[in-house]
């Protein structure tokens, strides 16, 4: 069983970084960087939310067993794509 709350933060960050992943390749970015900057603070607000959830959430200590693969970048890209 998956925390509803936990499951909802890491849909918004999900979200969240794929907005930002195409604010950065978009022909937008090359004229103006501060629409980037600013999905890029959505996406790191988005991220931290779910991380403090996840510390507090007991559902997701029992469930999640933390790797080190979990907690790179590249971990999160996967799941955005």
């Amino acid at each position: 069983m998956e925390c509803p709350i936990c499951r909802d933060l890491e849909r918004g960050y999900v979200v969240r970084l794929r907005e930002y992943t195409e604010a950065r390749s978009s022909a937008c970015f090359r004229v103006s960087k501060k629409f980037a900057a600013v999905k890029n603070v959505d996406m790191e607000r988005a991220r931290y939310e779910l991380e403090e959830h996840r510390l507090m959430c007991v559902t997701a200590g029992k469930l999640l067993a933390p790797s080190a693969e979990q907690n790179t970048p590249a971990h999160w890209a996967r799941l955005a794509a």
